[in-house]
């Protein structure tokens, strides 16, 4: 049950008008970046705890922003470039790039844990083709696969509440065997700040204009 686990963070630069852009109306531009920072932030330490097997942070528009630089010096990561193409594009080439089993996550889901992580890693190590964590909007806040399927990744329409049904009947239609230890949500709109300070997280929030 020691078999490694590669982890792989998309993650997007905390940059005034790119980054968290639905909460901008709440936070202001500078505010909507500041929490993506933190978000950064507390994605990759999550994923560093798990100690289930080597970490990448996938960066975009690059590798050269001063966090994201910062993680690898204090946390030891991998930097690469996320690639051209949709998300789905983008998930797919992580997951090859891992050449081992390997888990996706992004940034957008602070409720995720390192328990999450390692409970994922051991539905793959034990055999699984694929594990999800889905999200309360209908999209997932992890997906992990014993070995690249492009199927499940190409022609999705992503941000949308259907993802995860999409991924399931494709899961199914390719055979996959997969679990879904558990359901979690997103930090997108204005009202999940509050959600955040339900749950102690408050920190990661910035003054609010």
């Amino acid at each position: 049950m020691n078999e490694p686990v590669a982890v792989a963070v998309l993650a997007k630069a905390p940059l005034a008008g790119f980054a968290k852009t639905r909460l901008i109306p709440a936070l202001g531009a500078d505010g909507a970046a500041s929490l993506q920072a933190r978000l950064v932030e507390r994605a990759v330490a999550t994923a560093c705890a798990a100690v289930i097997g080597p970490v990448t942070l996938w960066a975009t528009p690059d590798e050269s922003d001063p966090l994201f630089r910062a993680m690898d010096a204090l946390f030891g990561v991998g930097l690469a470039r996320q690639g051209s193409g949709d998300l789905g594009a983008r998930m797919l080439a992580a997951i090859a790039a891992a050449n081992a089993p390997a888990l996706v996550i992004g940034t957008d889901c602070p409720a995720l844990t390192s328990e999450h992580l390692r409970t994922a890693a051991d539905v793959l190590r034990g055999g699984g083709d694929a594990v999800v964590i889905p999200t309360e909007d209908g999209g997932y806040a992890l997906i992990g696969m014993r070995a690249p399927a492009p199927a499940l990744f190409s022609d999705m329409r992503w941000s949308t509440p259907d993802v995860m049904d999409e991924t399931r009947r494709r899961l199914s239609e390719l055979g996959l065997t997969w679990q879904e230890p558990a359901t979690l949500w997103d930090v997108d709109r204005p009202e999940d700040l509050e959600r955040l300070r339900e749950i102690g997280l408050h920190e990661l929030i910035p003054p609010q204009r």
